[in-house]
């Protein structure tokens, strides 16, 4: 039998190792959660949002053990944890507060003898499939409303970080949920495609990579059955030369470097009004120097290792090709003690004197470094920002709303900042375009993307 093996970027050793889930596992898991979403569509909203409630609950009674794990997993400072366990109860909660909104029948105006109306009715089984750079804040997007809506989940979590899946479907289940209504599966890519490709499955909510996001679709063609891909980013800020200078330096150096920059919205591309350009580099150095990087247990440490061994080599990889390409790197690493290369410790990056035929300027790098790159006007900014394979969210720093709005019509993106980034608002709808992927998490229309829709069209006689 194969299995999953966790390796801590923290030291390199083997963390937990997990049995992949056989065939038959497959088929019994697939049988418990069709089987207790019937029974759960039937109860009244009312009762499964009260239980959702207490799942959340139960989550952030827990909120020491989920922490440790993480850190342990993928590396995150233990210091940055609790941010992500109150933005699990933030987005679960608010998706609970909406719910009666979201999945309320429209009653259509009489007409002649006829009563006409549309309801929302879960579509069944939802296999969430969630990354490892933010594991309870992915996947509580679609966990929360699609379990509110009607539907079972199962959950299929990154080898990365599979005692989050566990932890999770164990507070759910302590909390009270029926039985075989959120499950979890640690299984391989072949096994996930198959799982796809059978009945079992009637939505599929993905956050990850471009390819991963691509052999979704392929796994589900001829199935038509719905998606949600939020495949990344390279996100753009501008600085314009009304911007508050400070503010904007604090807010996207944290915006580029917290989470070691794996973040899918994290800031990777700066364009700064010429005439601010040196003021705000100079700046942002300044203040990533103060950054400490070191063991993400250690309370203090606010700059972790990235993830693998792997990624730390391609995210080198393209900082150095970058640089023979002739950007320059305005941090020293040495500055980073534990920064050494062959390890998971990456010192933050600041690349000037760069161009969009650079990989920082034009692949998702996935790591703690950002290029900033001077320009001139507000269309030479917004031609730059859109110069990009990916559309999740741009940032614009200024203090003219009407210009800020301007600019954000013509942005190819889902989500505009102004004066802010790296955020996900849960009242507002998460999606992205180009190969960001498509379908919407958060906000009343992600009910939308985990129901189906039935018209009722009835005659009295």
């Amino acid at each position: 039998m194969s299995e999953l093996i966790t390796i801590s970027p923290i030291d390199g050793q083997e963390l937990l190792r997990r049995p992949h889930a056989t065939d038959a596992d497959l088929d019994r898991i697939s049988h418990a959660a069709r089987h207790a979403q019937t029974d759960w569509a039937r109860q009244p909203l009312s009762a499964r949002i009260a239980l959702l409630e207490k799942a959340i609950h139960t989550v952030l009674e827990r909120s020491e053990t989920f922490a440790r794990s993480i850190t342990e997993q993928m590396g995150r400072p233990i210091s940055q944890a609790p941010g992500e366990l109150r933005g699990f109860a933030e987005r679960g909660r608010y998706m609970l507060s909406v719910a009666q909104e979201a999945l309320a029948p429209l009653a259509l105006p009489a007409k002649d003898n006829l009563q006409r109306a549309i309801e929302r009715e879960p579509v069944g089984v939802v296999l969430t499939i969630a990354p490892w750079n933010y594991p309870l804040l992915t996947a509580v997007n679609s966990i929360i409303p699609a379990l509110a809506a009607g539907n079972s989940v199962i959950l299929k979590h990154s080898d990365q970080t599979p005692l989050c899946a566990e932890q999770l479907v164990q507070a759910f289940t302590d909390a009270g949920l029926p039985a075989g209504l959120f499950q979890y599966i640690h299984a391989t890519h072949e096994a996930i495609r198959k799982l796809i490709q059978s009945p079992a499955i009637d939505y599929v909510a993905f956050t990850g990579s471009v390819r991963g996001g691509a052999a979704v679709e392929e796994a589900s063609v001829g199935r038509f059955i719905g998606r949600g891909l939020e495949l990344g980013g390279n996100d753009p800020a501008y600085v314009r030369a009304d911007a508050d200078l400070n503010q904007a330096v604090e807010t996207l150096v944290d915006g580029a470097f917290f989470n070691s920059g794996q973040s899918c919205c994290g800031i990777q591309r700066i364009y700064v009004d010429q005439s601010r350009y040196q003021a705000f580099v100079d700046q942002a150095v300044a203040l990533t120097e103060q950054y400490r990087l070191g063991d993400p247990l250690d309370p203090h440490t606010n700059l972790g290792p990235v993830v693998r061994q792997r990624a730390a080599e391609e995210i080198r990889g393209a900082i150095q090709q970058s640089i023979s390409l002739g950007a320059r790197n305005c941090i020293n690493p040495e500055h980073f003690g534990m920064a050494r290369p062959g390890s998971t410790y990456l010192a933050p990056s600041i690349l000037t004197q760069v161009n969009h035929d650079m990989p920082v300027m034009n692949e998702e790098c996935f790591g703690p470094v950002v290029s900033i790159m001077p320009v001139s006007t507000d269309q030479q900014a917004l031609d730059l920002m859109n110069d990009c394979r990916y559309g999740l969210t741009a940032a614009i720093f200024t203090q003219d709303m009407d210009a800020a709005r301007h600019l954000g019509q013509q942005l190819q993106t889902g989500t505009v900042f102004m004066n802010r980034c790296d955020y996900l608002d849960p009242a507002l709808a998460w999606t992205g375009v180009k190969n960001t992927g498509h379908g919407i998490s958060l906000s009343i229309y992600g009910y939308h993307m985990l129901t189906r829709v039935k018209s009722y069209h009835f005659r009295a006689l």
